[in-house]
């Protein structure tokens, strides 16, 4: 497959290198020529020197032959534009940016441009290293607005249905690991002792949503 990847700082081209060792080709766009250098001198691709959203400094990269474009380069605006280009322009299938605002993350997916929040996604890695005994997210979707958990429960609640839980929790019961084995829960599934649950919930109310859980059904 060839790639094209606006921007050459760490993650650029650590991608690039990660895709060479894949047996893929690489084009290489940034607008600071030292910038390469991390590189390394094993780098086979192209290296372009520009504004990876401009159509010449594009087709001299290669776009129009491209399966693939990344744009990650350390500017939101940078990227977003890069990457719309890549699919509108030049009708590149497989595109994403790296967006570091969230919001903006959001926003750029209901316009069909994949993106990676960086700072969620960093965040949720960095609790999981820190807390391995606490709650932190197991996956969370692109924009940063979803997450999913796996959520310790009050003992009070086994034997209870999974839609009270989800109810007093605000969250949804994804899937449990029982025995094991994950399964997908239905409205009336009982939970049962050693269960696994993994919710998904809104970001900012993982809080809400873990204190509800650890806390027994409310009655009525």
């Amino acid at each position: 497959m060839y790639v094209v990847i606006m921007g050459c700082g760490r993650v650029g081209a650590s991608l690039a290198a990660g895709l060479e060792r894949l047996g893929h080709e690489v084009a290489v766009i940034d607008r600071d020529p030292q910038a390469f250098r991390r590189l390394g001198p094993d780098f086979r691709g192209r290296q372009v020197v520009g504004m990876g959203f401009h159509r010449d400094v594009l087709i001299e990269a290669g776009v129009e032959k491209a399966q693939a474009f990344a744009a990650v380069s350390s500017g939101d605006n940078s990227n977003i534009i890069a990457a719309r280009v890549a699919r509108e322009s030049f009708g590149i299938e497989r595109v994403v940016a790296r967006i570091y605002d969230a919001k903006r993350a959001a926003v750029y997916e209901r316009l069909g441009i994949p993106t990676v929040a960086t700072v969620p996604w960093s965040t949720d890695r960095l609790m999981r290293m820190l807390l391995p005994d606490g709650v932190a997210t197991a996956w969370r979707e692109p924009s940063g607005t979803v997450a999913v958990l796996p959520l310790p429960i009050h003992e009070e609640w086994i034997g209870r249905p999974v839609r009270e839980l989800e109810d007093a929790t605000g969250c949804r019961v994804a899937f449990i690991v029982r025995f094991g084995t994950g399964l997908l829960p239905k409205a009336d599934t009982a939970v049962q002792a050693e269960d696994t649950l993994y919710v998904a919930a809104v970001s900012g109310t993982v809080s809400d949503v873990t204190a509800a859980a650890a806390a027994p059904p409310q009655e009525g």
